[in-house]
């Protein structure tokens, strides 16, 4: 266990994809000691970086699992966890986030401010988690370090401020100048270990004071005592960091820090930072829900001595069974213990723990407040909380995007039948976007996901792990039903069989709604339906938004509301007002001109300037409605909203038009109805669907 919390900080490193977050950790975990080599994402020498310990990940040099590490720097312990960076694991972001103190925010000096960068920070935004940002790859052509700055500011509204400025970019990056400490400091030997720190170059000190001028200004907000030593000239760097930190811990300063990690420049600054800037568990309020007292809000201290309180919040299916990513809040865990999952109340032994390096591990006796661990041996979901039995709380759990994008998917042979079972359900409980379910009526199995590269990756997956060997079909939309305008309805359910019969009857209106998917209301006067039938009718309606009439797809925005209905002394019931509610909806559906709605994806491209001609064209040809087109000095960024049926293939396409430079992430926006021609279309190719 951490001898001291204050000494300890939870980061993550999170970006866009190709920024460098990988590298930057193996540089991490090389500097701190944790390993004693470097290897490159896509190294030539076949080994791959630490923390891509899939094999898939390795092949294609992405990130696609968060991975876990520890290390230790300047008598700090720091558990890091770098996180995927491609739009399709984006709850691999989320529920790294959830549990983190803080983070790094890496960008790359040429491209800067990307669409994904602009997804992370609003999820760091979402959990309240404070960053520094990290520019890298200073030693590329078109490197701008400042460019990216002011577009952090003006982009993500971040209050970002410059600590260092850059000792040469592109070919002659050499290192960084400290602005607190007015050094130049340069990283020598083969992996850049030797840091040297030299007076700085006078060429640059008219640039180093303009920008130490310019940070001094920016952070003196956060601290009375450095504004009155600016004004007496007695600025001490102990005065600067403190202002720095309090102005991060409190969401309003971003510091700046640059390098290149490919390089091997400006690693050790950063680590000096996360431990200088970064909040310890004790500067983090956390808070979990009381569950005997009504769900009131109680606030967690990170101390050992108080009842255990801790969240699951990753699952990995690995070679010793189930292993679960646990953040401890509250509390401490130590083999042997007896701990309680709140949500069924289940006791489970804590056997094995250990301290998770990528796909290594370490046994470790116990962990304490703050720590983030793994359990073997703990059957749960990811989201579910621990205690130690004395309470009965409850986290808020991780924001979960809906999947997008959906795969029908058909087993080859008998074998590969039996384990597809086993790898879905496996799939389904560590990764939360993933979803999985048989069609009854069409009777197949439908997978679901993030993107074309999520479903993808668990399709390679499924044919390694578990030698399935499957069919994959054309995605599916999920497509959606609505009305278009109000409609009545009074329904009358009589049947009689002899003994007690069913009566009931009901009147209202159906109409649109915009923002909500079903708004139930009830104008019921003078008792015509008892109040114990009110709740039986809206089961009744909520039963009907299942399945639409036009095409079968699911109901949305829709309002109903009954203001009058009948009942008699012995044959109404339950049952009979929800049977007159499915007669009544089905009745007004007809007559409220219903109509097929699809997903439109916020889709942004970002693509050197030369290819916009031709991107916008592809956006065009496949219905898509541009909303900003944004250039900097290298690429142009187009927004559009373009319809999901239209995206399918897009990636191989934009590949071909733009020699592989550019690329693109989308994500659900909104519904809109879909075009008499398109449906049409739709309704064609389900009723062939059907004739197989």
């Amino acid at each position: 266990m951490i001898d001291d919390i204050r000494k300890l900080r939870n980061i993550g490193i999170s970006a866009h994809i190709d920024a460098g977050k990988t590298s930057i950790t193996e540089r991490i975990l090389y500097y701190t000691r944790r390993i004693h080599a470097i290897h490159e994402v896509r190294g030539k020498d076949g080994v791959g970086a630490t923390m891509d310990s899939m094999e898939l990940e390795k092949e294609r040099g992405i990130t696609i699992a968060s991975a876990c590490t520890y290390c230790n720097w300047k008598d700090h312990a720091i558990n890091i966890i770098d996180t995927p960076g491609h739009v399709d694991f984006t709850i691999e972001v989320e529920r790294s986030l959830r549990v983190l103190d803080g983070a790094i925010l890496v960008l790359c000096a040429v491209a800067g401010v990307q669409s994904q960068s602009i997804t992370v920070d609003r999820q760091m935004q979402r959990y309240q988690v404070p960053r520094i940002a990290f520019v890298n790859k200073c030693d590329r052509a078109g490197a701008s370090p400042f460019r990216v700055i002011r577009q952090l500011r003006e982009k993500l509204n971040h209050n970002a401020v410059a600590m260092q400025i850059p000792l040469g970019l592109e070919k002659d990056h050499r290192g960084i100048i400290d602005l607190v400490t007015m050094k130049a400091v340069t990283f020598e030997g083969e992996y850049g270990d030797e840091v040297v720190e030299r007076e700085i170059p006078p060429e640059l000190m008219d640039e180093a004071l303009e920008k130490r001028e310019e940070m001094l200004d920016a952070v003196s907000y956060f601290s009375d005592e450095l504004t009155e030593a600016i004004l007496e000239d007695q600025v001490t760097e102990e005065l600067i960091y403190d202002a720095v930190r309090r102005g991060t811990l409190e969401l309003k300063l971003t510091p700046v820090f640059m390098g290149s990690a490919y390089k091997n420049k400006g690693i050790q600054c950063l680590l000096d930072a996360v431990t200088r800037y970064l909040p310890s568990p004790l500067d983090i309020k956390n808070s979990a829900l009381d569950i005997d007292r009504d769900e009131a809000e109680v606030e967690l201290v990170p101390d050992p001595k108080k009842p255990l309180v801790a969240l699951a919040f990753k699952l990995e299916a690995g070679r010793y069974g189930q292993l679960t990513y646990i953040r401890i809040y509250q509390g401490k865990i130590e083999k042997g213990d007896t701990i309680v999952n709140s949500r069924t109340g289940q006791k489970v032994k804590v056997g094995r723990i250990v301290r998770m390096h990528a796909d290594q591990m370490e046994d470790i006796e116990g962990a304490g407040a703050g720590d983030i661990i793994g359990l073997f041996g703990i059957d749960c979901f990811s989201g579910d909380t621990f205690t130690d039995g004395t309470v009965n709380y409850t986290l808020t759990s991780i924001h979960v995007p809906s999947p997008v994008i959906s795969l029908s998917i058909k087993p080859k042979d008998s074998d590969s039948k039996k384990n597809l079972s086993k790898a879905l359900q496996r799939f389904a409980k560590e990764d939360p976007t993933f979803r999985t379910y048989m069609d009854h009526e069409t009777k197949e199995t439908i997978i679901s996901g993030m993107g074309e590269l999520h479903l993808e990756v668990y399709l390679e997956r499924m044919k390694r792990e578990y030698g399935v060997r499957a069919e994959a079909g054309k995605p599916k939309v999920a497509y959606r039903e609505t009305i278009s305008r109000r409609a009545d309805f009074d329904y009358t359910h009589k049947k009689q069989t002899g003994g007690a019969g069913q009566f009931a009857r009901v009147a209202g209106f159906i109409e649109p709604c915009e923002n909500e998917d079903f708004v139930f209301e009830s104008q019921i006067r003078g008792g015509v339906i008892p109040t114990e039938y009110i709740p039986a009718c809206e089961k009744g309606f909520r039963a009907c938004l299942k399945k639409g009439s036009i095409l079968g797809f699911p109901i949305v925005g829709v309002k109903v509301t009954i203001n009058d209905g009948t009942t008699h002394p012995v044959d109404s019931s339950e049952l009979a007002f929800q049977q007159a509610a499915i007669g009544g909806f089905r009745k007004a559906y007809e007559k409220a001109k219903p109509i097929i709605l699809e997903p439109l994806m916020r889709t942004v491209v970002e693509t050197p300037r030369e290819f916009q001609g031709v991107v916008l064209g592809s956006l065009n040809q496949r219905r898509g409605i541009i909303t900003s087109t944004s250039e900097d000095e290298v690429f142009t960024k187009i927004e559009a909203e373009v319809p999901l049926s239209e995206m399918f293939g897009y990636s191989s396409v934009l590949r071909s038009l733009t020699q592989g430079k550019a690329e693109f992430t989308m994500e659900f926006s909104r519904y809109q109805p879909l075009p008499a021609s398109k449906l049409e279309e739709l309704k064609k190719e389900l009723a062939e669907k059907e004739k197989k």
